[in-house]
């Protein structure tokens, strides 16, 4: 028989550092059921949190950037902690993604109206601009 190989533990300061984030940033992840440490210490105080509480906050980070909410987040990630059939989860993460996508595109849309205004905006300001710089310099000083 081989020997068990012990399980990676870390401290929430090992996490902060690894990920760049604030030691209260990662308790709000606690907080919002994204990871799950255990208590150790008098009273439970000292977190220790798991390979896999990590690898939650890998994936937790890796959808912030991506533009999904935390609740999105947790529900993928909790997808994959449950027993259930891959093809419902896989079902439920293309539906997550295609709402998020349909919410960037509007707000592309958004963005590009935006942008058009601005130009427009713009190109009068500097049609103004030249015939208040030609009108100048015909006149006399």
């Amino acid at each position: 028989m081989s020997p068990m190989l012990p399980t990676p533990q870390f401290s929430i300061s090992e996490l902060a550092q690894e990920f760049d984030l604030t030691t209260r940033a990662i308790r709000f992840y606690e907080d919002m059921g994204l990871l799950q440490p255990h208590r150790t210490g008098p009273g439970g105080r000292t977190r220790v949190y798991s390979a896999r509480d990590r690898a939650r906050l890998k994936l937790t980070l890796r959808a912030k950037r991506l533009g999904l909410s935390l609740l999105g987040a947790k529900a993928i990630l909790d997808m994959y902690d449950s027993p259930r059939d891959t093809v419902p989860q896989l079902e439920k993460f293309a539906e997550i993604l295609n709402q998020h996508k349909q919410q960037l595109q509007a707000q592309m849309a958004d963005l590009q109206a935006n942008l058009d205004e601005v130009k427009a905006q713009e190109k009068e300001v500097l049609a103004l601009l030249n015939k208040h710089l030609k009108t100048a310099k015909r006149r006399p000083s």
